[in-house]
């Protein structure tokens, strides 16, 4: 983890005009010259399957015939939520802040996670309830005590929003001067399934009904008060959420807005992002209505135990690597699946070719 404690506000928050800027453009070149290589690599073609595909998708999004995953930075963002004081959540909002102290300590799943695969890892508290003391390794942008309670009013107000989309393009722009190969975004917020809910609802037109799920641990009374929750809210704004990016005014949240900013300033870049599960699906959703063409540069990690990441990933066109049944956050899930895509970098870059190794080739 970073060494450095910092709090201050991310610069020039007045407009929120890059969203506009077009994603780069993965290269044909070296997608050709990959899917040339696994031609002639001493195995059956289509045999290794999708690690065929992702390398071949990874030199197209490096531009490297032969790419490669050994550095990965992972940027975890913290924000409680207004909407917490309807009882959508099993645990206590305080739990925000406890775990903000957990990430600098080095003792939550990404930490574990993370040291094993030799990434780096920030955190970034864009606005817990409770101001927190200075701890090592966390960024601190203060956007205010959470979230407004989006039952009542809109969750954030337009110069809050713009500060957290801010929040997410600048941990992207140092993951690439870091010169990481590959973004992962995590997100920790009591309460923000319900937000993350809420803008599926709102982006895809479903019910809350449909895709509610028991988030960290909901009963079956708890997931109808949620439902109630989401619907309210929903009716309160839906004569005002007129595009994606007052739908994530409205209904989202400031660890939510950041990651939506990282996913488009990576496309922007060039810097291929790792989505974890449902919540960070959500940012990718909405990420995807503001910024056409982002997809070429999100990959997605695994498949959630919430019910409606699914609709997420269909409606995104979405195959996730892994799906394991987890739902904890923090990018945890994304990490998990890093491996995964290191072993396709490998066998793509060190098998043998048909020439190298002396054996026949498939007979025409």
């Amino acid at each position: 983890m970073t060494q450095t404690s910092t709090t201050s506000s991310p610069a020039s928050t007045q407009t929120i005009d890059w969203l506009q800027i077009p994603p780069a453009t993965p290269s044909e070149s070296a997608r050709r010259k990959a899917e040339a290589r696994q031609q002639i690599l001493t195995k059956p073609p289509g045999a290794l399957g999708r690690l065929e595909t992702l390398a071949v998708r990874l030199a197209a999004l490096q531009d490297k015939a032969q790419p490669a995953i050994d550095r990965v930075h992972v940027a975890v963002f913290a924000a409680d939520h207004g909407v917490a004081v309807e009882g959508v959540s099993a645990f206590p909002q305080a739990v925000t802040c406890e775990m903000v102290r957990n990430f600098a300590r080095g003792g939550a799943a990404i930490c574990v996670i993370t040291r094993q695969l030799g990434a780096t890892l920030e955190v970034v508290n864009l606005g817990t309830v409770s101001d927190l003391e200075p701890l090592e390794g966390v960024k601190t942008y203060r956007l205010g005590a959470g979230t407004a309670n989006f039952t009542r009013e809109p969750a954030m107000t337009e110069h809050q929003l713009a500060c957290a989309l801010h929040a997410g393009r600048h941990a992207a722009e140092r993951a690439q001067l870091m010169g990481a190969q590959l973004f992962i975004g995590g997100e920790m917020g009591i309460g923000n399934t319900t937000s993350a809910t809420a803008l599926e609802c709102a982006l895809l037109a479903m019910s809350p009904r449909d895709v509610a799920g028991p988030g960290p641990g909901l009963d079956a009374v708890g997931i109808t008060r949620k439902v109630d929750v989401i619907r309210r809210g929903l009716e309160l704004h839906c004569n005002h959420m007129t595009s994606p990016i007052e739908v994530l005014r409205r209904v989202g949240g400031f660890e939510i807005a950041a990651l939506v900013g990282a996913y488009i300033a990576c496309a922007q870049m060039g810097l291929p992002a790792l989505v974890d599960g449902f919540i960070a699906s959500a940012a990718a959703l909405t990420a995807a209505k503001l910024c056409d063409g982002i997809e070429n540069w999100l990959l997605f990690s695994h498949a959630s135990a919430e019910p409606g990441h699914r609709r997420i990933l269909s409606a995104l066109g979405a195959h996730p690597l892994l799906d394991l049944g987890m739902r904890l956050g923090e990018g945890s899930g994304a990490a998990t699946a890093v491996p995964l895509l290191r072993l396709a970098c490998a066998l793509h870059n060190e098998m043998a070719t048909f020439a190298e190794a002396g054996v026949s080739e498939k007979i025409s």
